[in-house]
């Protein structure tokens, strides 16, 4: 029998005879039934365990009709604004609206509101004061305690506070909601429901607290002093970890937020178990008139083979999520997904990916890991490979194997990104050979970031030699192959840290190496993540030190426009970034020169250093 779609309709739940639903889901996201998206995820895991699921999603947030359309649930209602923060979902960097909305139905804009979670919560309350009420996803795993919100340009406080839920479950969520969903079940009220790591809660006061807890600088601290942002980022973030962490308090208001340690990581058996559901791989049907769901593109025939990531770049908030301890599929569950791609109506013989977070990470990054959790003050690999790292792809090289000899399968490519350090640290090097011979698209697209020692090291990033070593690698075993594929870098502009001076360092280099980027990622500060810490507060969280952080859009334009100096339409920008840093011997006929004089200044143009007409 064909999977069939989750219940979207009254006429749905009577196609079930279903009465009324167990829990109902709002989602900012429309639905798309593949395990890459965290509605259908949570509503197939809940389904499994017998519980009746029904879905909402993009209602219309201007009225109340559309979030009564599947009745008042039994159990609880649960909310998430989507895949992404709602806020990054819509505005670029910039803060100017996005065209396009991968998530909804033909890409169309406007489907949902601004700070999602929180406008969904209080419609809902006005509906149903009396049933729990239950947030979750990335837009509120980021948000839970007092966060910096760079499209308002202010201190926000935890979006448990504004959206009156009753609980905020952090992280992936599988493990939580199902003992959530039990305790209801059970007849447990939602207020009693205060021992389930992975979630965080309000309270009036800390007299019922038996667990150790650390306390963070109060909300209203926050608002008054910089610093202790800064702090209070650093002691929230030390605690994020589900053997060693510790339960995590801040005072707001009149409230006191209550975050649990993380939930444990999931074992193999218990992810085979999630991905192995009945998922349908398909946007619902009511989308077909617009022509589907864009986002699922990306990801209809790419597998995920684990989560986490050890890498914790100061700009990323995986640690923050989905932790720091992978999280790894088995062979036979991703083989047996491969294999239900292979039968796709659109399959045509390419998986597209095989990865998480870091693709090449398939294991605890030590053993240690597991037991005692990681580092407090120890990362993996910055600044430089822990000496108990595990460095090892040999399972990652057989599964790929395994991949390539599924019936129907031409080719199995490897997108997700490549931490090259990791494989650099590996001493045995069959992974890049295989790489680069069985599963490079012409292209492989890696994430350098940056050159410059001084934003590496506080984006947790490798030097610039691993890059160059690396590169030199797959340029050798290329050649070698005969293959005629190449490196696709990307770089950050404007990260905290990165002064004038660094953005004109990395412009030489994509100079000298001719890895000119189509594309160049302007930093935007999201929360969570202890580069928006920095941004916010200008200080490094974890050193105290002040950092120079590029606020003012002119100086922002310049960094980015250094790092596409080819573009004439960046000219002018480029020319105020030289003369600003002192750099104008950048300007010339030299081969050492970012970008020429022009027409008018080049009569008795004297060479390096000079400053004639160069602005008319």
């Amino acid at each position: 029998m064909l999977n069939s779609f989750l219940v979207m309709s009254k006429e749905d739940m009577q196609e079930k005879c279903w009465e009324k639903l167990d829990f109902l889901f709002v989602s900012g996201d429309a639905y798309v039934d593949h395990p890459s998206f965290a509605a259908a995820v949570i509503c197939r895991v809940l389904e499994s365990k017998g519980y009746k699921v029904g879905l909402i999603c993009q209602p219309d947030w201007r009225s109340l009709n559309d979030f009564r359309v599947l009745g008042k649930p039994r159990l609880g209602i649960l909310v998430s604004a989507g895949n992404l923060d709602s806020m990054l979902n819509q505005y670029t960097a910039a803060k100017k609206p996005r065209n396009k909305d991968a998530y909804s139905p033909g890409g169309q804009t406007n489907r949902r509101p601004n700070r999602a979670t929180i406008v969904y919560c209080n419609r809902l309350r006005e509906i149903w004061k009396d049933v729990p009420l239950i947030i979750g996803g990335i837009e509120a795993s980021l948000r839970r305690f007092t966060h910096y919100d760079y499209w308002s340009d202010s201190l926000r406080r935890s979006i448990l506070v504004d959206s009156k839920a009753d609980l905020l479950v952090y992280g992936m969520g599988e493990r939580q909601i199902v003992a959530i969903a039990d305790c209801l079940a059970g007849g447990m009220p939602v207020s009693a429901i205060r021992h389930i790591d992975g979630t965080a809660f309000l309270e009036d006061d800390l007299t019922s607290m038996t667990d150790d807890y650390i306390t963070l600088p109060s909300h209203e601290e926050i608002v008054l002093d910089k610093k202790a942002f800064a702090k209070a980022f650093r002691l929230q973030y030390q605690e994020q970890d589900p053997v060693r962490g510790k339960v995590v308090v801040q005072k707001s208001g009149e409230y006191f937020i209550v975050q649990r340690k993380p939930a444990y990581p999931l074992s193999t058996e218990e992810m085979d178990a999630i991905y192995d559901l009945s998922y349908t791989r398909a946007w619902h049907p009511s989308y077909d008139a617009y022509g589907g769901v864009p986002a699922l593109a990306e990801v209809e025939c790419g597998i995920i083979s684990q989560r986490g990531c050890f890498g914790s770049c100061a700009f990323c908030a995986i640690h923050s999520h989905q932790g720091r301890i992978i999280q790894p599929r088995s062979h036979a569950s991703i083989i047996r997904e491969a294999e239900i791609i292979t039968g796709l109506p659109d399959f045509k013989g390419y998986i597209n990916d095989v990865g998480g977070p870091t693709a090449n990470f398939r294991q605890p990054a030590c053993e240690k890991q597991l037991k005692a959790g990681a580092c407090k003050d120890r990362q993996c690999l910055h600044p430089s490979p822990c000496p108990h790292l595990l460095a090892d792809h040999r399972d990652y090289l057989s599964l790929l194997g395994k991949l390539r000899a599924v019936k129907g399968v031409k080719k199995v490519f490897v997108r997700s990104g490549v931490r090259y350090d990791y494989v650099l640290a590996d001493k045995n090097k069959d992974f890049l050979h295989t790489l680069c011979q069985h599963h490079v698209s012409g292209q492989l697209k890696i994430a350098p970031e940056h050159v410059s020692k001084n934003v590496l090291n506080i984006m947790g990033k490798p030097g610039r030699g691993k890059f160059l070593s690396f590169a030199g690698e797959y340029e050798k075993i290329n050649e070698l192959l005969g293959k005629k594929q190449y490196l696709v870098p990307y770089y950050i502009s404007s990260h905290p840290g990165c002064t004038i001076e660094d953005a004109v360092e990395l412009a030489e280099f994509i100079r000298d190496t001719g890895h000119c980027p189509e594309q160049v990622q302007d930093f935007i500060p999201t929360p969570g993540s202890a580069a928006t810490a920095m941004y916010y507060s200008e200080i490094d969280p974890f050193t105290g030190k002040k950092l120079y952080v590029a606020k003012h859009p002119r100086d922002k334009a310049m960094q980015r426009a250094l790092l596409q100096y080819k573009n004439p339409k960046n000219r002018e920008l480029v020319l105020a970034a030289l003369e600003k840093s002192g750099r104008l011997d950048l300007v010339g006929f030299d081969k050492k020169c970012l970008i020429r004089p022009l027409p008018a200044a080049r009569k008795g143009f004297a060479g390096k250093g000079a400053k004639r007409r160069l602005h008319k």
